[in-house]
């Protein structure tokens, strides 16, 4: 972990404290039952740590705060599929995860789902401070995430990335959406315009799921599964459908390609 000046909107260059120096840290992706073994190591100048969502174990042991220049080893089993967020959990751990320390762990079932394009989305916050530091950058502003203020609400760490270079998909193509809250604040009511999800899955629970669904909320720290198709060409947005959080930059497209279009040069999904 380090801290690492991130792009956060136009314009925007954010002092972010980091998993691998990039806000969200790395994208995991493992099947039930697969060992986890992660070795954290603190670059920064302050103490940080690790929380997974998808793990069972003490934090009383593993989940403590790693000083600087220090390491330490966890190690578990994913006993549980879903789609879960890791964050630091050292306190305060809304300053932590709103600096941009958290990512998606997602774990596959032992039997696997049907065949499908996958994407990966997290939803978070940042609060900026009102005037850029000497070196160009914005940080966080303590003050207005108390209040619940945010100043750019974005997926995959930078506000309207996916509105501006939307993802290519094709019409009836099976999309399964992975889409991870990591706030600290804000809950995601997740929509796609123009589509009905055929299954979620709430937390990627697989004992049930919702069928023929508009809208689903997401809490702060959850994760859910949705499934979905784009039935004819055109652009199909998607957002949290707490609009006013839409306008700060929680929108994407998802573009639905007539056979033969020139495909549209993307923004980076997190695909897998």
């Amino acid at each position: 972990m380090s801290h690492t000046p991130v792009n956060i909107a136009p314009d925007v260059r954010y002092a972010a404290w980091t998993f691998g120096g990039t806000v969200p840290g790395p994208m995991l992706h493992i099947r039930q039952g697969d060992t986890v073994a992660f070795t954290l190591v603190n670059l920064a100048n302050i103490p940080h740590s690790m929380d997974f969502h998808a793990a069972e174990i003490a934090p009383s042991k593993y989940y403590v705060n790693v000083m600087p220049g220090d390491s330490l080893q966890y190690r578990f089993v994913a006993r549980v599929p879903g789609a879960f967020m890791y964050h630091c959990g050292t306190a305060p751990a809304a300053m932590h995860i709103a600096n941009g320390m958290y990512g998606a762990l997602i774990v596959d079932p032992v039997v696997p789902r049907p065949k499908a394009r996958e994407l990966v989305f997290i939803q978070s916050e940042f609060y900026l401070t009102p005037k850029p530091a000497a070196d160009g950058t914005r940080g966080l502003d303590w003050e207005r995430l108390l209040s619940l203020a945010p100043d750019h609400i974005v997926f995959n760490g930078r506000a309207g990335q996916y509105a501006t270079h939307p993802i290519d998909v094709a019409p009836n193509e099976m999309l399964r959406l992975y889409v991870v809250n990591a706030g600290p604040n804000r809950i995601s009511s997740f929509h796609v315009v123009g589509g009905i999800f055929e299954r979620v899955f709430q937390d990627g629970s697989q004992r049930s799921s919702l069928t023929g669904v508009q809208t689903v909320n997401i809490p702060v720290g959850g994760g859910s599964i949705f499934e979905v198709r784009l039935r004819e060409p055109g652009d199909y947005p998607f957002v949290t459908h707490a609009f006013a959080d839409a306008t700060k930059g929680a929108v994407g497209v998802l573009r639905a390609l007539a056979p033969g279009a020139k495909p549209t040069e993307e923004a980076g999904a997190m695909t897998h």
